[in-house]
């Protein structure tokens, strides 16, 4: 247990996937105290009915349900909510907590009027989106640092920025035409069942979704053009594969330079995350599993001097970097904790 007493947290929306696990990991953090976990609509259930791999760490512990004076004075909250919900709560909890970290999509785009276009809906809380940050760590460590309001990137759109905007910040790629091909795990729909992700519909198969129109598109787009200064587009499609968690994205782009080498790009990837506990550069080829219940990113390059392009590759839990983790990562900056405390960067195998 560390020195000082432990900051104070909850979770709204702790019964779905990363909302169980942060539970895990605010269980194994010396610096955070678990006071509230609420679940609407399993209110009253005990954790570890619901996920028995908790009932170590919460015996009969039930969820809370949610009211915005349920979490009064806490150090911070965790939002864990589908889409369109954390806009009615912020407003809500604001000033109750004292950081908020939403793993939602609701306050991660800058422009209003991208929320209608890409997420078929207008934004009801737009004043707010000035005051997040976005909370990708490796690049917008600075903004993160203490922060009151932290909207926790996609998972998809952590994986492909990881891999290109070392390429890109260093000069090498052309920001214009890129193509992220991304493969992804099942949990990264969420827990409530839907018709495309019972079992039999995804076991042995793997399917192309969101064509032309995936909603982490523009937020890729927004974080590659406001870390590297370059005007950026791309073209996003992920396809839904039978793991339960785990995302692979590779990446293609043209060389913005003549000579363009596979070391070249290589060095530039180990130089702009040579500080990153996180983050492992190498000339393996990464794999979801490597990553498996760690808070790491593996990635690699290559340059093809017969096509002519470049090729990045990046591999992630998406429950743990991709999510639960990095929101407990930007939790830490928030709160002034060391950034690593409660994190692994080594994977689970087999």
């Amino acid at each position: 247990m560390s020195a000082s007493s432990p900051k104070r947290v909850g979770v709204v929306g702790a019964s779905g996937y990363t909302g169980t696990e942060l539970l895990r990991l605010i269980a194994g953090h010396p610096d955070l105290e678990l006071v509230v976990a609420t679940g609407d609509s399993k209110a009253g259930t005990p954790i570890a009915d619901l996920y028995p791999s908790l009932a170590a760490a919460y015996g009969d512990r039930t969820y809370d349900p949610f009211t915005p004076e349920a979490v009064d004075g806490l150090d911070l909250v965790f939002i864990g909510l589908p889409h369109g919900i954390s806009m009615s709560v912020v407003p809500e909890i604001r000033g109750r907590v004292g950081h908020i970290v939403d793993l939602g999509s609701d306050f991660r785009l800058h422009d209003k009027d991208l929320y209608p276009e890409w997420y078929k809906a207008e934004h009801t809380a737009p004043a707010l989106l000035d005051e997040f940050v976005y909370g990708l760590p490796e690049l917008f460590r600075d903004k993160i640092q203490g922060a009151e309001l932290i909207a926790a990137t996609g998972c998809n759109a952590a994986t492909a920025v990881f891999a290109l905007t070392p390429l890109l910040d260093a000069g090498l790629i052309d920001g214009t035409g890129m193509v992220i091909d991304l493969v992804t795990g099942v949990s990264g729909a969420g827990r409530p069942p839907k018709e495309n992700t019972t079992f039999c519909t995804v076991d042995e198969d793997v399917t192309a979704y969101g064509l032309l129109t995936h909603r982490h598109t523009p937020e890729i787009e927004q974080a590659l053009t406001e870390r590297t200064g370059t005007d950026t587009s791309v073209l996003f499609t992920p396809h839904l594969a039978p793991l339960n968690r785990g995302i692979i994205a590779t990446c293609y782009a043209r060389p913005a330079q003549d000579g363009l080498t596979t070391d070249d790009a290589l060095d530039a990837m180990r130089s702009f995350y040579s500080d990153e506990p996180f983050m492992v550069v190498s000339e393996r080829s990464p794999s979801t599993k490597a990553t498996l219940g760690s808070n790491s990113v593996h990635l690699t390059a290559r340059v093809d001097p017969r096509t002519g392009m470049v090729m990045a590759i990046a591999t992630l839990d998406n429950l743990m970097k991709g999510a639960s983790g990095m929101a407990v990562q930007n939790a830490n900056l928030a709160l002034g904790i060391a950034e690593t405390t409660g994190l692994s960067s080594i994977g689970v195998y087999p």
